[in-house]
């Protein structure tokens, strides 16, 4: 049976680095949402509650439940259905119309739009959905934003820095109007942390770094992050081809000589997608994809039991024209996922 491997030390060893770069363990939420990135949501919260991380950040109610005995503080980006909820949880507020839907005693963090212009109220806001969420009785527990090209090399991180740091400066202000307790400010992704120095937020949200990518540019010192995520698939079946003959769909693929091929049982269904034809890919050991990627198996030029199909997502999203991110995160949760 096809199955992912989580590698316990590569992940330790990135979360170690994070909360070095971050000025500590407390100063790190760990990003878990869409089942921790395709690597499993319970597997890696184990290991990071072991690591020490007591903050997590998920994108709906029912990804926190599975997570709520592993951590102190559960943010949820994007909860729509509202009830009583863990005194753990803290529901993001993305617009002033969220904020009356939301019941008594509610923990929230108010997103704030510095530039992304996509969640999160404006500035010129700020007094009126602190005065809702006093109104409301919500206990005000986060302020946060979102960059959105720190990843990329021009001036836009620091310009939304800047912007941020003028929200903490107004949220300061009319915390202190109201007598309200400090919330906690946060801003910085994966990309953004490492872009920074002496890190100030109380906490960075840490998706994509925790599991051994990061977008940064070129020109920046190089993080010696580990990927954690491997795919292996396991052989089905294995026969001669032939010179001239053909395998899989459309027939696309042709022997140039007699050669030994095998099927796996991985496939697009699986979440191993479909490769362009007029590209070429070999496995971590060397093994060639032949002919076209059906849902549930796949050719290779193998005789081996079991294959490792990656165990580093960057060289797949070069060939699909995509992200790390994307790659990870759409393998199928029906996969077993295994720690080592």
């Amino acid at each position: 049976m096809s199955r992912i491997i989580i590698n316990k030390k590569n992940y330790l060893h990135n979360l170690d680095i994070i909360s070095k770069q971050a000025g500590s363990k407390e100063k790190v939420a760990v990003v878990l949402k869409d089942n921790a990135y395709g690597h499993g949501i319970i597997e890696i919260s184990k290991i990071a509650k072991e690591f020490g991380i007591k903050k997590a950040v998920v994108k709906n109610l029912k990804e926190a439940l599975k997570i709520e005995e592993f951590f102190e503080d559960i943010i949820i980006l994007s909860e729509n259905v509202f009830h009583t909820y863990s005194h753990s949880f803290h529901i993001v507020i993305n617009s002033i119309e969220q904020i009356n839907k939301l019941p008594k005693n509610t923990n929230v963090h108010l997103k704030v739009d510095t530039g992304m212009h996509r969640n999160g109220i404006s500035k010129n806001q700020l007094k009126e959905a602190i005065d809702g969420i006093c109104r409301q009785n919500l206990n005000l527990t986060g302020i946060m934003t979102h960059h959105r090209g720190a990843d990329e090399l021009n001036s836009e991180f620091f310009w939304q820095k800047r912007n941020f740091g003028l929200v903490k400066e107004e949220v300061k202000r009319i915390c202190e109007q109201l007598f309200l307790p400090l919330p906690l400010f946060h801003s910085c992704n994966s990309a953004a942390l490492f872009r920074t120095t002496n890190f100030s937020d109380d906490f960075a949200r840490v998706g994509i770094a925790c599991y051994g990518y990061i977008g940064n540019p070129p020109g920046f010192d190089k993080i010696d992050l580990k990927p954690v995520l491997s795919l292996w698939a396991q052989k089905i079946a294995t026969r001669i081809l032939k010179k001239n003959q053909s395998v899989g769909y459309g027939g696309t693929y042709k022997t140039d000589k007699d050669i030994i091929v095998s099927t796996y049982d991985i496939g697009y269904g699986d979440g191993f997608l479909r490769i362009n034809e007029n590209q070429s890919y070999k496995t971590p050991k060397g093994f060639k994809v032949l002919g076209r990627i059906s849902m549930d198996n796949l050719s290779l030029d193998s005789q081996d039991d079991e294959v490792c199909m990656f165990d580093d997502a960057k060289d797949l999203a070069k060939i699909h024209n995509t992200i790390t991110y994307e790659i990870v995160t759409t393998l199928s949760t029906e996969l077993k996922r295994e720690v080592i």
